[in-house]
């Protein structure tokens, strides 16, 4: 297929007046809109997604092709495979999303992409319990605590986690209806909580839809860095979804997703197979261990409001 590339319009030009007037009247259109917040985000989506189309001077032939992908992804979605949100991803919009909703402050754990494999209802294991429930890998304790801002701990904090396992599936990509790396537990009265998981390896995100093409087709690499999923809930105190990386990963700066922050990197101190472990557990070969103190902000500690 032979695409011809269109010029662009000299500035002042009548021809670069009437793309404009496109474009005003496109926004001109959501005025009456009885919903001011919807007429912000729709002026302003169809004011850029213009100047995207003037600044790149884009051909109905690659306008024909992104709705062809756009139905595609449309067409490969299920409601355990949501390939709009993995477009997303790889684009930097949830990752982006995330930073303007959550930004740092202080020493508050960062937030981190969601990720498509949470799964409500995971079961619950006390302290020091074991998540991984047979998954494959090598055994990792992961230990720390929930605190506020003021470093007061958050007794009773809810912590979900779920991880891939070594052979890079989560246990709701396989198809025996197997619960494993996943788990829920809380932390106890001094905020601590401690359990049993494997030690995260990398893996790719599902590359075999249009999506994957895409990466494909721009050399991008569909693997994610190593990474463990964390989600602490408590009363009063905002929702942190988050991960926890692995230190020395090379994926580390080309992660799929953009989810990697430095101060989510965690080292991952290696064991020997008989070396004591804390809580006593025999374990026959090598296993490995981390700590991961969060910090959770209250509530409305960023909270603010705007009038329509």
């Amino acid at each position: 297929m032979t695409i011809t590339i269109v010029p662009a319009p000299p500035r002042g030009s009548e021809q670069e007046a009437r793309e404009r007037l496109v474009t005003e009247q496109v926004e001109a259109s959501f005025e009456s809109s009885p919903d001011q917040r919807l007429k912000e985000v729709l002026q302003a989506v169809a004011r850029h997604a213009h100047e995207l189309i003037r600044e790149v001077r884009l051909t109905e032939a690659e306008w024909e092709a992104a709705i062809e992908f756009l139905r595609a992804c449309g067409d490969i979605t299920t409601d355990t495979r949501q390939e709009f949100i993995l477009l997303s991803d790889v684009l930097g919009i949830s990752m982006e999303t995330i930073c303007v909703n959550q930004p740092a402050e202080g020493d508050v754990t960062e937030a981190t992409v969601f990720g498509p494999f949470f799964v409500d209802d995971a079961p619950r294991v006390e302290l020091g319990g074991d998540i991984a429930q047979g998954a494959a890998g090598e055994p990792c304790w992961v230990s720390g605590t929930v605190r506020d801002t003021e470093g007061s701990p958050i007794p009773g904090a809810r912590i979900e986690v779920w991880e891939a396992d070594d052979d890079g599936f989560y246990d709701v990509q396989y198809t025996d209806g197997r619960t494993a790396g996943r788990a829920h537990l809380f932390t106890g009265e001094d905020g601590s909580y401690r359990f049993w998981g494997v030690t995260p390896t990398p893996y790719p995100i599902p590359h075999d839809g249009p999506v994957g093409k895409m990466l494909e087709a721009t050399g991008r690499s569909p693997m994610r860095a190593a990474h463990l999923h964390f989600m602490v809930t408590a009363p009063g105190y905002r929702r942190l979804v988050t991960h926890i990386f692995v230190e020395g990963d090379p994926l580390l700066a080309s992660d799929a997703v953009f989810g990697v922050k430095d101060s989510l990197v965690k080292t991952f101190t290696q064991h020997g197979p008989g070396t004591p472990t804390p809580d006593g557990r025999r374990v026959e070969g090598t296993w490995s261990q981390t700590t991961f103190d969060i910090v959770l902000p209250r509530e409305d500690a960023t909270t603010t409001t705007t009038e329509a």
